[in-house]
């Protein structure tokens, strides 16, 4: 009897107990119901946020953008010396290219020199009359007396003026009689073309004015003293004429 009557204590409890849990229960589940079905403004503003914006990337340059004051004075400086080196290689190149001209143009203008006296002793030459050969029978010293007198007459039958005291005057002051002098100490010599012979001619007037039929020679004394009176008709009118170095 005190069994069943447990028995039946224990069977209201667990359904006292049965009926709060499916109370509690139901309360949960209406709860959970009304707060899907109208979600709060809390919601919404946290799905609202997690939704992100979307970022734009532009490849236009970006303008109006200045360095700074120490890099625009670098760059300023950099420029200046830029222009400077430029002008500078531009004045070097002129200046260079001015040399070169006035050499060519001196080169030029020696050369035209030389041209114009070997064709005025040409023309000359060609011009004088002809005289009659000196008889075969003539001869002459081989000394300075005898040299002197065949030049004079080589002279005379090409027209070049001069006397045999011109002539003896200079030979002793240019080379004292020595028809192998030779200068090698003067202005002629430093620029390579020494005076030589009787009269110190250089090669250069030696060639231009040497009278055909005469040694080729610089140091016969009869082609020298010819040669150099030659050129002393073409430059100072006679041979006489000249009375120190010419």
């Amino acid at each position: 009897m005190l069994d069943k009557l447990n028995i039946r204590r224990r069977s209201r409890s667990l359904n006292q107990a049965h009926k709060v849990a499916l109370a509690g229960a139901a309360t949960l589940g209406a709860a959970a119901l009304a707060f899907s079905a109208a979600p709060s403004q809390a919601d919404t503003t946290t799905s609202e946020a997690a939704a992100p914006a979307p970022v734009k990337f532009s490849s236009e340059p970006i303008k109006d953008v200045k360095a700074s004051v120490t890099d625009q004075l670098a760059d300023d400086s950099l420029k200046v010396q830029a222009i400077a080196a430029r002008k500078q290689a531009a004045a070097q190149a002129a200046a260079k290219q001015k040399a070169e001209a006035a050499a060519k143009k001196a080169a030029a203008e020696r050369k035209a020199e030389a041209a114009r006296k070997a064709k005025a002793a040409a023309a000359r030459s060609a011009q004088r009359p002809k005289m009659a050969p000196v008889s075969a029978g003539k001869t002459y010293g081989n000394n300075l007396d005898g040299w002197i007198r065949q030049a004079l007459d080589i002279m005379d039958r090409h027209n070049i003026p001069g006397s045999y005291s011109g002539l003896h005057r200079n030979i002793m002051r240019e080379s004292s009689g020595n028809p192998n002098a030779i200068n090698g100490w003067d202005i002629n010599a430093v620029n390579g073309i020494p005076s030589k012979g009787l009269l110190q001619v250089i090669p250069p007037t030696f060639e231009a004015y040497r009278i055909a039929g005469t040694s080729a020679n610089i140091y016969d004394p009869v082609a020298n003293i010819v040669a150099a009176a030659n050129y002393a008709a073409d430059k100072y009118g006679s041979i006489d004429n000249v009375n120190s170095a010419y």
